[in-house]
């Protein structure tokens, strides 16, 4: 049965919403709620909790805050369902959205824990930018997990916040820090309600930037970003993250190159193209990479999945086909399939498409092909209305 949150009684105007929603969270609940009373903002506010079918003592805690938090001036309102199954992170967001009643919502997960000043700073930087997803930087627990992704998430120059929006680590300011107002994500919104294994966070955010939606980060730590296993995160496999970055991909930058390259002629750039529309791959020009071994293959020859076993072309080849449980090869059609060059990166053209893991750059600075990869990198051209990027990372 669905309980609709609604205030106790009317009062004042609220300003900020905190959206959170709770599933089997009593863990984390206690330093959750008390990151909320412990705000220093001094507009109005309310918290909107939508329990999706916690099982544990999580509205036991919830209750508990309640008096506290309506006792220092936030208005709470609590809705929910008790369906044998919850009902997923997306859904449990937008009904948290529907029942509050702010002109900002301010996104928090239950087992993360705000700094005082967090709300009156996103706040602030809202009000200035009233079409953007407002984000910031993080303090991670444990301290020592997810070290390159942590990184990655507090030290993202203020263009990178739209340049490197096609990366596997998602969305460049994180879910748990969001801050919008009400009105821009309306326009945008709601998130995609389908449930376990579904990244709604990601699919929003895309969303945003196709509306012309702005990115900003708070340059403040204002989050306790916890990790553990039993976080809805883990639940969104890997393949379907990469096939929504590859749509995105070719649906905002490709159409805008006549033809362009991919860095990389190793395992991830040969996915990348495996992955393109028929179109998107005849624009590949070549691929480059620094590898000395991947050069002198001279060409990648791609085998489609259908059974088809394509010609090899005379000349060193990178190639893979269609092969029978026996390792044989399937040639139900032959005909010659065009080879796609493998150049050194000095010899390449672009635009480039960079496929190389986050990190690497810097761990390569020691020798030549770091500090010709640093080059490129600073190079990385500003994504906009009127112009696609210059190079593109994933």
């Amino acid at each position: 049965m669905l309980h609709s949150g609604v205030p106790a009684t009317p009062g004042p105007r609220v300003i900020v919403s905190i959206i959170l929603p709770v599933h089997n969270a009593e863990q984390w609940l206690d330093e959750c709620l008390q990151s909320v009373l412990q705000q220093d903002f001094e507009g109005t506010m309310e918290l909107s909790i939508f329990n999706d079918a916690s099982k544990d003592k999580s509205m036991t805690i919830i209750e508990k805050w309640k008096v506290k938090l309506e006792g220092s001036g936030i208005l709470v309102v609590i809705g929910g369902h008790d369906s044998p199954s919850p009902r997923g992170v997306g859904y449990s967001k937008n009904q948290a959205i529907a029942q509050s009643s702010g002109s900002y919502l301010c996104f928090l997960d239950s087992d993360d824990v705000m700094m005082p000043q967090r709300v009156r700073l996103q706040h602030e930087a809202a009000v200035q930018h009233p079409t953007s997803i407002i984000g910031c930087q993080v303090r991670r627990d444990p301290p020592n997990s997810t070290e390159r992704y942590t990184r990655w998430i507090n030290q993202l120059a203020s263009n990178q916040l739209l340049t490197q929006v096609f990366t596997s680590h998602g969305p460049t300011v994180i879910m748990p820090t969001w801050f919008c107002s009400r009105a821009w994500f309306s326009h945008v919104g709601p998130f995609d309600e389908g449930g376990q294994g579904v990244p709604e966070d990601l699919l929003f955010f895309y969303e945003n930037l196709r509306k012309g939606g702005g990115i900003f980060r708070v340059d403040h730590s204002l989050l306790l970003y916890r990790y553990h296993l039993h976080a809805a995160t883990h639940s969104v496999l890997e393949t379907t993250i990469w096939t929504h970055r590859v749509h995105f991909l070719e649906e905002q930058a490709l159409p805008r190159w006549a033809s362009f390259t991919i860095w990389n002629a190793g395992k991830q750039g040969r996915r990348l193209y495996r992955s393109l529309t028929a179109a998107s791959q005849h624009k590949v020009v070549a691929f480059c990479d620094v590898d000395e071994n991947k050069i002198r293959k001279g060409f990648y020859c791609y085998e489609d999945t259908q059974g088809r076993f394509w010609h090899r072309p005379q000349g060193p080849c990178l190639h893979e086909e269609s092969k029978d449980s026996y390792g044989q090869p399937i040639s139900l059609q032959e005909r010659p399939k065009p080879r796609i060059p493998i150049l050194h990166f000095r010899a390449a053209q672009p635009p480039f498409v960079i496929c190389v893991k986050l990190g690497q750059v810097s761990e390569a600075r020691g020798d030549q092909t770091g500090r010709q990869m640093v080059t490129l990198q600073r190079c990385e051209d500003h994504c906009s209305k009127n112009r696609g990027p210059h190079r593109g990372r994933v």
